[in-house]
């Protein structure tokens, strides 16, 4: 089953899960070709986070396709309406919150996944980027790591705005390149003596990690 786990991340996961993370890395590697570096960086085990700058629709499923361990998402409540759509986001494990992002509910079910030792994926700028350029952070992403302690691994994504940005149509062939950086530790994004502002000062260290990363280097074929 090591080996097989190997190759195949998909035994790992739940059945829907797997089977969503084989199809859409399909997808992604047919229709956007882009380049995936640093996965060595994800931890093999126990709770973690990953913090990505958000432009696209496409952002967390790309993630989620690359990564080999499973991972729990945000989702606005109204996507949760009847028929296939609730049955796939129960099935995957997705959160739903209020579209404000300030649910209670939604960031207690975050902390006890993270207590179990699951994995996470948040966006600290909070929205999608109207043009690729990152904006600033919120505290939310800030909060839930300090209260967590746990590794975040900073992720950026390149050209998934052209791909498939705000008010414009999808475009196959556009390269979406993901790079994840090494784990950052509590010591590396939590200050307690910031006071007021130490949720804050957390999510901008997060956000500068991420902008930090640069792209892949691309094979020229």
């Amino acid at each position: 089953m090591s080996d097989a786990g190997e190759r195949f991340p998909q035994l790992r996961m739940g059945r829907l899960y797997g089977f969503s993370h084989y199809l859409l890395n399909g997808l992604r590697q047919a229709l956007f070709r882009g380049e995936v570096a640093g996965l060595g960086h994800i931890p093999v085990s126990g709770p973690f986070l990953v913090a990505a700058n958000h432009a696209s629709h496409l952002d967390p499923p790309f993630i989620g396709a690359v990564l080999p361990r499973q991972l729990a998402f945000f989702a606005r409540k109204s996507l949760w309406g009847p028929g296939a759509g609730k049955w796939w986001m129960d099935g995957v494990g997705a959160i739903p919150v209020d579209r404000d992002g300030s649910d209670l509910a939604a960031i207690k079910r975050v902390l006890g996944t993270l207590e179990a030792g699951g994995a996470i994926a948040l966006f600290p700028e909070g929205t999608r980027s109207p043009d690729g350029q990152m904006q600033p952070a919120k505290a939310g992403v800030g909060m839930i790591v300090c209260k967590s302690h746990v590794p975040v691994v900073p992720c950026r994504i390149f050209n998934s705005h052209i791909a498939f940005g705000r008010g414009g149509g999808l475009r196959p062939s556009t390269p979406v390149h993901i790079v994840f950086g090494r784990p950052l530790f509590s010591e590396d994004y939590d200050r307690p003596a910031d006071g007021k502002e130490r949720y804050q000062r957390a999510s901008e260290r997060i956000m500068t990690a991420i902008a930090a990363l640069p792209p892949p280097p691309v094979e020229v074929v």
